[in-house]
């Protein structure tokens, strides 16, 4: 992907750059989610994840309790 990310042919996540009309793009275009998780008590998101054994906030980063 990289060489052809470097040809201006796709970008750095492997998409066209421009419409060839070979394949059409999936309807809606890229999406991006959040998990959905507890408040985090540092910036208020629901987003507290428990992440290797210890809450993680993935909007944040805050690491809370382990165990």
């Amino acid at each position: 992907i990289h060489r052809y990310a470097m040809l201006g042919v796709l970008d750095e996540e492997g998409y066209p750059v421009r419409e060839m009309g070979v394949l059409q793009n999936p309807a809606g275009g890229r999406v991006t989610t959040t998990l959905a998780g507890r408040p985090c008590p540092e910036c208020g998101n629901p987003t507290v994840i428990k992440k290797d054994g210890c809450d993680f906030c993935t909007a944040c980063g805050f690491v809370g309790q382990c165990g």
